[in-house]
């Protein structure tokens, strides 16, 4: 095991080979963070060169392949179509007058017409979000100084079931040892030297070479997925030399019988840890698949989207009569919200036909097996009736848990569901949850787990009661034995850090915390935002993920909001909260006149059975009391 320690000799200035010396890496400028992802090294500079986001569409790429000369957009399409929003977004900004109060807009809900003329306030505000929480540089945040400075604690990888390496992380904790790159060291290639674990974060580790004791001095974070990091025994096997750190050379004499010693009984990574990271991080899922997934646009429908490409499990879906490849959707391969080809015809959920006859070259229907498998329910017995009332979180305002109805009954269990008091006419706004969904609970779950339930919009009865609510629509609550009771051992606790999707612009992954458990249902609050941005997750949501999560796979982390960028955009963050309570997984407002368009849009059709549509990462439950 320890072989590769003899392979240094005495004169470790002499340790290298010629096959050493053609591994060496040509060193970076050290302004350039650099993100490792299956052993292939990204750069990404800073925005005078590299990598440039669109600030319309939020497509990265090569900056200098950028439209314009201030590079803001990827093509001709977004500058236009940015310069045309704006001007909409002037326009009607100015007719619709003052904005509602600050309670109004987290509290209370506004029919289908209000909702999407609020599209101009969103189209105002988007650059601002934009600057302060999509385009902060992730070059000034380090989630090992994030963590040490505040003593924080991550969730553990083991409660992301769906994140690489989350049902075989095993025992990988403090103490374990593994061999890593020396980087205290002047030899001219690459070395490696034994390394303890001292503190875990999800995928992130606190190492300290051994040698050092209680010497703090050089720990150092490091993503143990990465391809630099080796159980012990590994350069023993693969002919790689294992040098001391300078700082602690003159130490010993004999490091050799020092790592017998201190290694003796020791646990490491398995030897095919390096294996399974990368099986874990294989996805079925690929480019030019065709799948039926929500439209963004109506809550109430699906449409036709083409995969154009998959990060970390993650699907940008492209709507398939999008010409310049703009109109896209984010959201993960284990979403409810995607389906295969046929999903809304097999149970009666409202679909809009694809102006597109055919398919496109190399397109293809994605497999059925591949997408997420709902609970099998038994409908032929008591089950869930029209009009029967119930609390769900609202799609439009994920902080929000609500009054609801449930309004059609459709094939496999699954449900529509409209918010109380703020329904259109047609239906149009409904959302589709399945019975086992953690996202629709029975009347009383908000007061008996001290949750605060939004009543209906324009009921003045306060505080609500249920009672007579029910007594004064001549309604009844839909039984509570129909509801999921399962509650997993998901082992997440209050304060666990997290990355998180704000599902209200689900391209972004943001750092965040756990500030209140549910048994499965998590309150997530994102670092930095104020409260009104929180949101009701599912302990089992594919939007979950890991500490270094974002590092892994090469996805970009939006870390924290500064102080300084929250009082800056103080006055646009009124309307943000506006535009955010009103946005479903994306859901961008649309203009009056868009609005009249989609209304009077003749290719939309309901299949026999009624609509639907799925919202949930597991099963849905009803509690008893609140855990404390």
């Amino acid at each position: 095991m320890f072989d590769g320690y003899d392979s240094c000799s005495e004169d470790t200035s002499s340790s290298s080979s010629s096959e050493e010396s053609e591994e060496e890496v040509a060193p970076l400028p050290s302004n350039l963070p650099i993100i490792k992802n299956n052993g292939q090294v990204y750069t990404y500079p800073d925005g005078k060169s590299g990598m440039a986001t669109c600030e319309m569409c939020g497509m990265v790429g090569v900056r200098d392949a950028f439209y314009s000369k201030t590079k803001r957009f990827c093509s001709v399409s977004c500058s236009r179509s940015y310069s045309s929003n704006s001007k909409k977004a002037s326009i009607l900004a100015r007719l619709q007058g003052k904005p509602p109060t600050k309670k109004a807009k987290v509290l209370q809900k506004q029919p289908l017409v209000a909702k999407l003329a609020a599209y101009a306030q969103y189209q105002a505000t988007l650059q601002n979000q934009a600057k302060t929480k999509a385009a902060v540089s992730v070059e000034g945040f380090s989630w090992g100084n994030y963590i040490n400075s505040n003593s924080f604690i991550a969730a553990p990888v083991a409660c992301f079931k769906h994140a690489p390496m989350g049902t075989c992380w095993g025992d990988i904790s403090e103490n374990v040892r593994i061999e890593v790159p020396n980087t205290d060291c002047s030899l001219p290639t690459k070395v490696f030297w034994i390394a303890g674990i001292i503190k875990l974060a999800g995928y992130n580790a606190l190492l300290r070479y051994e040698g050092f004791e209680n010497d703090s001095s050089l720990d150092f974070w490091c993503n143990i997925c990465g391809s630099d990091i080796h159980p012990v025994g590994w350069c023993a096997a693969s002919g790689k030399p294992l040098v001391p750190p300078r700082t602690v050379q003159h130490k010993y004499t004999n490091w050799k019988a020092f790592l017998v010693k201190r290694l003796t009984g020791a646990k490491t990574l398995p030897p095919d840890f390096s294996q399974k990271v990368s099986e874990s991080m294989q996805y079925p899922f690929k480019p030019c698949m065709r799948v039926e997934v929500v439209d963004k646009r109506h809550l109430c429908r699906t449409r036709v989207a083409v995969v154009e490409s998959v990060i970390g499990g993650r699907l940008r879906l492209v709507y398939e009569e999008s010409e310049d490849r703009t109109d896209d959707f984010w959201c993960h391969m284990h979403s409810p919200l995607i389906h295969h080809i046929g999903w809304s015809r097999s149970i009666g959920h409202r679909f809009k036909r694809s102006d597109i006859t055919k398919k496109q070259d190399g397109h293809f229907d994605t497999p059925p097996h591949l997408f997420a498998k709902v609970k099998e329910v038994d409908q032929s017995g008591e089950w869930f009736k029209e009009g029967m009332k119930l609390e769900a979180i609202d799609p439009l305002n994920l902080s929000t848990i609500c009054v609801a109805t449930i309004r059609k009954v459709l094939a496999d269990g699954f449900l529509m569901i409209g918010i109380d008091g703020s329904e259109a006419a047609d239906g149009s706004d409904w959302f589709c949850y399945h019975a086992t969904s953690p996202s629709i609970f029975p009347v009383g779950f908000c007061e008996i787990n001290m949750i605060e339930l939004t009543p209906p919009r324009g009921y003045t009865k306060l505080p609500f009661k249920w009672f007579d609510y029910l007594r004064e629509t001549g309604s009844i609550a839909a039984p509570v034995k129909l509801f999921n009771k399962d509650v997993p051992n998901h082992g997440f606790r209050v304060g666990m850090k997290l990355e998180a999707v704000d599902l209200m612009e689900p391209r972004l992954i943001c750092v965040a915390t756990v500030t209140r458990i549910i048994h499965r249902l998590l309150r997530i609050h994102f670092d930095g935002w104020e409260e009104e941005y929180d949101q009701w997750v599912d302990c089992e949501s594919p939007d979950l993920y890991p500490v270094g999560w974002c590092q892994l796979t090469g996805y970009q982390l939006q870390p924290p909001a500064s102080q300084s960028s929250r009082e800056s955009q103080s006055a646009s963050s009124k309307q943000k909260k506006k535009a955010k309570s009103q946005q479903y997984k994306g859901h961008k407002k649309m203009t009056t006149s868009q609005l009249k368009e989609e209304l009077l849009d003749g290719e939309d059709y309901s299949f026999l059975q009624g609509a639907s549509d799925q919202e949930s990462n597991g099963s849905a439950t009803f509690y008893i009391k609140q855990e404390p």
